[in-house]
């Protein structure tokens, strides 16, 4: 029994939590009615080394998915689930260095609802498409709508690239005849 304690204070070390803290955090549990987003925020007390190893463990995984994508790229089913297990991985890296709930305080934020809406939907519907149908065509377009979904997210973190993008879209194809 004694193993097992010692066992589970190395544990409480390793993910940041001192012994006292997790009784507090319990008494305060009872106490309160937290939501549940709260108690999972406080539940992931990472020191600044091991958020970092986290957002590199996931960000390298989804790039490595991602890229791996590429070399089934010919077989639509199998690249559409390797390519969104990647964005996953990268999207879910963030919530290491900035935490769950922040990270998704900003997706959810009015200025990228509806990309975020879009970007998930997307990804949905290509494992959707993928591992139910079996369709190659559906498929590839759930992909290519999964990656324009991705880059208008992205963008939608960086100020005014969307507006910016959209107005040279518009200058591209904006034909007179």
């Amino acid at each position: 029994m004694e193993k097992m304690n010692k066992a589970s204070e190395k544990v409480k070390i390793l993910v940041g939590m001192e012994a006292d803290e997790e009784e507090q955090a319990a008494a305060l549990g009872d106490s309160n009615s937290f939501a549940f987003m709260d108690e999972f925020n406080r539940n992931c007390t990472l020191s600044t080394t091991q958020r970092f190893y986290g957002f590199a463990i996931c960000f390298v995984a989804g790039l490595t998915c991602t890229l791996l994508s590429m070399l089934v790229f010919l077989r639509p089913i199998k690249f559409a689930i390797t390519f969104t297990l990647g964005n996953l991985l990268s999207v879910g890296s963030t919530a290491f260095l900035i935490g769950p709930k922040r990270q998704v305080t900003m997706m959810l934020d009015p200025v990228r609802i509806y990309a975020t809406a879009i970007y998930l939907a997307s990804m949905i519907i290509a494992l959707f498409c993928a591992l139910y149908v079996h369709n190659k065509l559906l498929t590839l377009i759930a992909i290519i709508l999964e990656f324009g979904a991705l880059v208008w997210y992205s963008l939608s973190y960086i100020p005014f690239a969307r507006s910016m993008v959209s107005k040279i879209m518009l200058s591209c194809f904006d034909t007179d005849f």
